[in-house]
């Protein structure tokens, strides 16, 4: 599944990262994976943001603004039968 392009707060410092593969474990979108022995994104538009990779990291490697990005938006809209507001670039209007 795909959410909107482009837009998942999800950040990951190579530098910080010590390659646990928790945040692999974690994910349920499959978005991270190693490479060269480092958690690198794999699928950034898979993201939902739900914080489950940097809630996990034992170094705080990784930064995601669970709750406050599109993905939140599409879901609170779906729940609640509204167009999805998340204020993408600090636009108001609907994301989709």
């Amino acid at each position: 599944m795909h959410y909107l392009q482009n837009v998942s707060t999800l950040r990951i410092d190579a530098q910080t990262c010590i390659g646990c593969d928790i945040c692999m474990s974690v994910c349920p979108h499959e978005v991270i994976e190693l490479r060269a022995g480092k958690a690198v994104v794999r699928d950034l538009d898979a993201c939902m943001e739900c914080g489950a990779c940097s809630t996990n990291c034992p170094v705080q490697a990784i930064h995601v603004q669970a709750g406050v990005g599109c993905a939140h938006a599409i879901l609170r809209g779906m729940f609640y039968g509204t167009p999805p507001q998340c204020g993408c670039g600090g636009n108001p209007k609907p994301c989709c």
